[in-house]
């Protein structure tokens, strides 16, 4: 098995358009060009060396790269600038690894800088488009290092020597204490012009520019203000800015477990996520992120609503359809590896719900008024009143038989509750006599069918024994109140069957008599969010915590 290192040993970079994942040993092992949805020029976080890395790290005594970790690892200040630092027994040294936010060419800039004594370096990148499955050609133009393959072109510039060895380019240089040397990668298409050779340190100055006027903004004052920065420029890093989507996550096929199947593309711009996204943003004082995001679901759906997708690409594309691509063993075997998604074709009602309750949060945060998504969500609703009843999916997108999940019903009563709430407004105008009527025949065919009386507990399904974690949801949204006989009994029972000894919550049993719910074969458990003592939600990212943490 590929050992790999663990996923908490990366750390992202990225520049509003792509991402990269840096490891603790100084090897940036994925990253896609020139979008997140491209395939990826380095792929080895879902395969091997040889599927293409780019590491930056001390020499060892052979002249290849070291594999010790670094000593001190953080991002600098309120940014997405990286900064690793090792010590040797020579002398100690900094990487800081960034992508410029851009209008133009994507780049990945690493800068090695000498802070004490002198340190041998080894630079060592192995290009393979098309997800690790392409031997590039590698040649020099006017002292530069390009990396070719059909569409692609990658440019590495350096003021160090360069030489290419069985298609891996490879620099061996010193830093002294107050020296610096600096690596860019740029991409562009292979057809095109060459790309300006970049100014390192001008680059590092405007993004951290960037980061530093972003975080400006954010609204909040509260307990634990740095991690909420922190996130909330993780948050920011996966939207996609010049379209407005957001992206669940910058990766592909990251396990549920290890050696396990459950390993899906997220790459994407799901309604339920972005929309969690924007209701974190939102809720800190960000309000041009909501903006562009209304603009990309209204090009999204177009003149269709009634053909809702669950997720779409990130400019708005509708055909996500699935490939395996075979030479990716996966991350440590966890086969197969996923390029798009076919959950795309899945009907999953609640996300009705999770929409319009951003386009109310919206609302409800100052976001102006725009007349063409009143239309949109006018629209929705009304479709989503002739088929609320009918099975779906569901949040955890199952590839089994469809099913009326509780979870998808409550938030369909959250459309409309939310719909309500704005014609009440006066942001919305609608007939307020058949939204009244309708939510409250939503809630009673909840509460009659999704209940069990004799376990005192709401259900996965109508009729079934199953639980499922989205169940805790229920006060949250707004559906019960959190004192409900029906609400407390549903969170001790999840507490009881879904719970795990480290205080984890299983998203559904999928073992013994209850294993097939999601159509796949594999026999694992799901692992969501963390269960607590003494609980309450919060809105930002779905997270139970506790009083004394998560």
């Amino acid at each position: 098995m590929n050992r790999l290192p663990r996923i908490e040993q990366y750390g992202l970079i990225g520049d509003t358009q792509t991402g990269a994942h840096v490891c603790d040993k100084g090897s940036i092992d994925w990253l896609c060009l020139p979008r997140f949805d491209s395939p990826a020029v380095f792929a080895r976080l879902l395969g091997t060396q040889e599927h293409g890395a780019w590491q930056i790290a001390p020499a060892q005594p052979a002249g290849q790269p070291g594999t010790e970790a670094v000593g001190e690892r953080r991002y600098h200040g309120g940014s997405l600038v990286l900064e690793s630092v090792w010590h040797t027994p020579t002398g100690s040294v900094r990487v800081l690894d960034l992508m410029p936010p851009r209008d133009g060419t994507p780049q990945v800039i690493r800068i090695v800088e000498g802070l004490a004594g002198e340190v041998e370096m080894v630079s060592s990148m192995r290009h393979r488009p098309g997800y690790g499955s392409v031997s590039p050609w590698i040649h020099e133009v006017g002292g530069r290092m390009v990396a070719e393959a059909g569409a692609d072109a990658l440019w590495l510039d350096t003021c160090v020597p360069q030489v290419e060895k069985d298609g891996v380019v490879v620099s061996a240089f010193a830093v002294s204490a107050g020296q610096s040397v600096a690596f860019v990668l740029s991409w562009c298409p292979s057809h095109a012009a060459a790309p300006d050779v970049p100014d390192a340190e001008a680059a590092l100055a405007e993004t951290l520019a960037f980061w530093g006027e972003w975080t400006r903004e954010c609204a909040y004052d509260g307990p634990y203000r740095e991690a909420v920065v922190r996130s909330l420029i993780t948050l920011k890093a996966m939207t996609y800015v010049p379209s407005g989507g957001i992206v669940a996550a910058p990766t592909t096929s990251l396990p549920e477990e290890i050696g396990g199947g459950r390993n899906w593309d997220y790459r994407f711009t799901w309604l339920r996520d972005a929309s969690t996204t924007l209701a974190a943003l939102l809720g800190t004082g960000y309000r041009q992120e909501a903006q562009a995001w209304r603009r990309w679901l209204l090009r999204a759906v177009a003149g269709n609503p009634e053909k809702l997708q669950i997720m779409y690409g990130i400019t708005g594309e509708r055909d996500l359809r699935e490939r395996e691509p075979p030479w990716l063993p996966g991350y440590e075997g966890s086969a197969p590896v996923r390029v798009g998604n076919e959950a795309a074709d899945q009907l999953q009602l609640d996300v009705y719900g999770e929409v319009i309750e951003t386009l109310y949060l919206a609302h409800e945060s100052g976001v102006a008024h725009c007349a063409d998504t009143a239309v949109l969500h006018q629209r929705l609703v009304e479709h989503l009143s002739r088929r609320w009843q009918e099975p779906d999916e569901g949040i955890w997108e199952i590839r089994g038989a469809r099913r009326d999940f509780v979870h998808s019903k409550v938030m369909a009563w959250v459309a409309v509750d939310r719909t309500i709430r704005l014609v009440e407004a006066g942001a919305l105008e609608m007939d307020m006599g058949p939204l009244v009527e309708l939510r409250a025949a939503i809630h009673h065919e909840v509460c009659a069918k999704g209940f069990d009386p004799v376990r005192n507990t709401f259900t996965q399904s109508y009729g079934s024994r199953e639980l499922d974690a989205a169940l805790l949801l229920i006060p949250s949204v707004g559906f019960l109140p959190p004192d409900d006989p029906r609400v407390v009994g549903t969170v001790d029972a999840v507490r009881r069957e879904l719970s795990t000894p480290d205080g984890l919550v299983r998203r559904y049993p999928t073992v013994g008599d209850r294993a097939g719910v999601d159509g796949l074969k594999t026999v694992s458990y799901m692992v969501s969010w963390r269960l607590c003592c003494s609980w309450e939600v919060d809105g930002g990212d779905g997270l139970f915590r506790t009083d004394c943490g998560r």
